[in-house]
């Protein structure tokens, strides 16, 4: 089953004004979980958009067996543990794909 995950960042000024150095090693520490997951076949694609104010969002496409493990994965997200960023998380249908 697939699952959407919104990502906002938790202080605006994070992109507007630069990370604390909190900030910088939570969103590293998210990125190597991301690709951990991408290896192990969970994670379909994860980005963000490219704005840089309180309109940027990530998404992260999550394979999933059911909502239960697709929440305890997108709360052990460090950036979204530590509170730098928030999530929801949405139950996903791809209705096309390229290959």
């Amino acid at each position: 089953m697939n699952w959407l995950i919104v990502l906002r960042p938790a202080r605006v000024g994070m992109l507007t004004e630069g990370a604390t150095a909190e900030e910088s090693a939570a969103v590293a520490r998210h990125f190597a979980y991301l690709e951990r997951l991408a290896t192990e076949g969970k994670v379909g694609l994860a980005g963000r958009t490219t704005e840089d104010d309180d309109r940027t969002i990530g998404l992260v496409l999550l394979s999933a067996s059911s909502e239960e493990e697709a929440r305890e994965i997108m709360s052990n997200d460090p950036a979204v543990a530590s509170g730098v960023m928030r999530a929801e998380l949405q139950p996903f249908r791809v209705a096309v794909k390229g290959s």
